[in-house]
């Protein structure tokens, strides 16, 4: 197994071909949770169960100078205290230290590439990241020096996915540590083969009182359309002595797949305390999926977890569940002891795009019309921000049913639904009313074959289902989201909302099971053919480009935006990153597509690498302008980490790459912070 370097040691280039937008992989739509959801209405808050509903409730916690988990803070804010680095001295920004883990994959030898998503968790004045090769290395937070290393010594398959791939650790400590006692803090990874290591956050040995030895097999718990182990990429959300747990599967492949199930874990023990089913008992067999992939935000002080819910399977026919399942592609609160649903709110209706909910919801408390209101804002793939109130689930601003395109007669056993969730505010980040743009360059360079397609596509405006006709249904936003994992970052001093989008544009078409084994030419990362194994229908997914590669609609193609949660508006956006084509950078004013998640501070500043560029920006809280910018080796997929150690604010970045922006990998760690007189 490769070792540490903290050279700056290279990988180099995996290909001097990167396109405008390499297909997007549908890597790892996984699947949902427990609990019978069967009497759950479809578009409204169930029947609150418990005091947790109240319209009373406890503030959230500031932010702290840790970055204890996935998005920094269980609220998902991703917003830091801290302020020495601040809008008007982050150009002093200097690189403070970089490691080079080694493990890393392009995919040209025997191992499948690697995909790495990790936020660095920061506790314990220790820095812990988990491998795309199921490794967790503790660093020194000032220097990166090693102080211990993990392996799991996992089997390097991409079992449910295209790719090695990790989203890194999860950290739990007792509430009250006891002294020279083992394991009373600990580091959680998962591995794609669905076994939990949990090792003593001091010394990287294996906690034996954590269920076999320290492993736990989270597959035990997959008894239903048993077609893949559950795969542990995402690292379990802590609240207090609970893990929650969802997992991750295969998407496009199976009609019947296992049905999403979401477990909560004893953090010491490592036994099983409550299981969530989102979709309802007698959907299961026959269906599967609607399972969280992604990672949790909680409030501990009012006792909820809000789980991000996915699609059901298939993906793009649902003919084989017609009936209400309330639950899927939902954002559901639950209650944190109990596992039991206080409410759900369903943003999809029968969903046959694929439109996932794909990032931990973001907690706040906002003044609206001068009252303070406990809020949760869910970003969505569709490019819908849907902002209700968190211990309740009723509408910050009103969302609205409203009737939706319906299918064409071609696609059979179909039951579409007649309406869909639109929020009034704020408006939707990107406009899906009619057919996006055609980039006139694009056109003129394709003689005229990006309008030759669009005239082949049919659409009638956002929710236009899947057809077997012609080229196929426009889709936009694409499969992959206009708002991806990296979710919404939260400034609770002016009230700020960050969020950084993609606008792609799709075309799906069904086919027959006998058209399909004949059109079938094999697929790639959030393209091609997908089998759909046992519906009538198999699907195609393309990105919309001409001949040379060129996006066919007009851009930007990522935005940066800034929103006042006062109002619902937009305050600033603008375009995020640049595209590159065979190697070279585009202009920063097209943008580019992004992957990961903005993290905000105190001092007034925006941070995010994201971008195909594989850049590293700061920007300006206030106005979105760009302060500062670094390269790193392969786009930075995902969210920053922000701490202060000894007195000093770091940021860091992991620099993996993903196959959904380009074809570029990286094993790159690199932390940066203000320059020190000689004499600190």
């Amino acid at each position: 197994m490769p070792t540490l370097r903290t050279t700056a040691q290279r990988l180099g280039t995996a290909t001097a071909l990167a396109l405008f937008l390499t297909p997007l992989p549908l890597l790892a739509q996984d699947q949902n949770a427990d609990q019978d959801a069967s009497s759950a209405p479809e578009s409204a808050p169930s029947s609150a169960s418990s005091t947790q509903a109240s319209s009373e409730s406890v503030p959230l916690v500031p932010g702290t100078p840790t970055w204890d988990s996935f998005h920094g803070q269980l609220n998902a804010q991703k917003y830091s205290p801290l302020d020495q680095i601040n809008a008007d001295n982050v150009d002093d920004l200097k690189k403070a230290w970089e490691v080079h883990t080694g493990d890393v994959s392009d995919g040209s030898g025997k191992l499948p590439p690697t995909v790495w998503s990790a936020t660095p968790i920061f506790a314990n004045d220790t820095l812990y990241i988990g491998t795309p090769f199921y490794r967790i290395l503790a660093l020194d937070p000032a220097t990166g020096e090693q102080k211990w290393s993990f392996d799991t010594n996992s089997k390097l398959e991409a079992l449910t996915q295209p790719a090695l791939k990790s989203r890194g650790v999860a950290y739990w400590e007792a509430e009250n540590p006891v002294e020279g006692k083992a394991c009373q803090k600990i580091v959680y990874l998962g591995t794609m083969d669905a076994q939990l290591f949990a090792v003593d956050a001091n010394t990287g040995k294996k906690c034996s009182n954590f269920a076999n030895n320290g492993v736990l097999n989270v597959n035990q718990w997959n008894d239903t359309n048993d077609k893949w182990p559950l795969s542990v990429l995402q690292p379990p959300t802590v609240v207090g002595d609970h893990l929650i747990l969802g997992w991750a599967g295969n998407d496009w492949a199976f009609e019947q797949a296992p049905p999403g199930t979401v477990f909560s874990i004893n953090a010491r023990t490592g036994e099983r305390e409550w299981t969530f089913h989102a979709l309802p008992k007698d959907m299961r067999e026959r269906s599967g999926t609607a399972n969280v992939w992604t990672h949790m935000s909680a409030d501990e002080e009012n006792g909820l977890v809000y789980l991000p819910v996915s699609s059901p399977s298939p993906n793009y026919w649902g003919g084989n569940r017609t009936e209400k399942a309330p639950m899927a592609t939902s954002t559901t609160a639950l209650d944190v002891d109990t596992g039991e649903v206080v409410w759900s709110r369903q943003w999809v209706h029968h969903d046959v795009w694929d439109y996932d909910i794909n990032s931990a919801p973001t907690l706040m408390d906002i003044t609206v019309d001068g009252e303070e209101i406990p809020a949760l804002v869910q970003a969505t793939k569709m490019g819908f921000l849907f902002v209700v109130n968190r211990l309740t689930g009723e509408d910050v601003w009103p969302i609205e049913e409203r009737p939706v395109p319906q299918g064409d007669g071609s696609v059979k056993g179909e039951k579409l639904a007649a309406t869909q969730p639109f929020p009034t505010k704020p408006a939707p980040l990107l406009d899906q009313s009619e057919k996006p743009e055609i980039w006139g360059l694009a056109d003129a360079v394709g003689f005229g074959q990006c309008s030759a397609l669009w005239d082949k596509l049919w659409y009638e405006g956002m929710y236009t289902p899947p057809t077997t006709k012609g080229e196929g249904t426009l889709t936009y936003p694409d499969s992959a989201g206009g708002v991806q994992w990296g979710g919404v970052a939260y400034d609770p001093q002016s009230q700020t909302a960050i969020v950084n989008t993609s606008h792609i544009v799709q075309y799906v078409k069904l086919y027959g099971r006998e058209a399909y084994q004949k059109a079938d030419t094999g697929s790639g990362n959030e393209v091609g053919f997908s089998p759909q194994k046992g519906a009538p229908y198999g699907m195609r997914l393309k990105v919309a480009r001409n001949w040379l590669g060129m996006p066919c609609w007009k851009p930007p193609f990522g935005e940066l935006v800034a929103l006042d949660m006062h109002t619902g508006d937009v305050k600033w956006r603008r375009p995020l990153g640049a595209s590159q084509q065979y190697g070279f950078f585009m202009p920063e004013s097209w943008g580019s597509p992004t992957i990961g998640g903005p993290a905000v501070t105190a001092g007034n500043v925006i941070f995010i690498g994201a971008s195909m560029d594989a850049k590293l920006r700061a920007y300006s809280l206030e106005t979105g302008k760009e302060l500062w910018e670094d390269q790193a080796e392969a786009p930075a997929v995902a969210n920053p980490a922000v701490y202060e150690y000894k007195g000093r604010e770091y940021v860091v970045f992991i620099a993996g790459g993903n196959s959904i922006l380009k074809d570029q990998v990286g094993d790159q760690i690199v932390a940066y912070a203000l320059p020190q007189d000689d004499s600190e």
